[in-house]
């Protein structure tokens, strides 16, 4: 058993990646022989990532408040506490939250063998995002 004491402060979401506020927490971090990467993310109202892919694919889960998510050429899906969603590796989308909403979620993926987490793409233009707000 290792416990790992909390110290790294929370971090914010690099503007090449997110649009609005994000607040970014680890949780779980590759290590030799682990892949596994894990962060709790914290969406202001109206933030929300760029489109991205992961190679390994990613899986979130909804801790609090409203979100949206979308998969490149798929409809916008309201995401909720207790939801979870499964992105195929490679698969483009995109998740935050709702225009307003807070939204929590707890994101989990393993990175590749050269430690490739994501490859991140354009951002959500304004009008993908209104589109998406209406949607819901």
């Amino acid at each position: 058993m290792k416990v790992t004491r909390q110290t790294k402060p929370t971090g914010t979401g690099p503007k090449e990646w997110f649009t609005g506020s994000v607040y970014i927490d680890p949780i779980a971090e590759p290590t030799d022989g682990h892949g596994l990467s894990a962060s709790s993310v914290h969406f202001t109202p109206g933030a929300r990532t760029a489109w991205h892919t992961h190679p390994k694919g990613q899986t979130i889960f909804v801790v609090e408040g409203v979100g949206l998510a979308q998969r490149r050429g798929g409809s916008i899906e309201v995401i909720r506490p207790g939801d979870r969603v499964f992105f195929e590796p490679g698969e483009e989308h995109w998740h935050g939250a709702a225009p307003d909403r807070f939204m929590v979620h707890i994101a989990m993926l393993e990175v590749d063998e050269q430690g490739n987490a994501a490859s991140w793409l354009e951002h959500v233009d304004e009008q993908e995002y209104a589109r998406a707000a209406l949607e819901r």
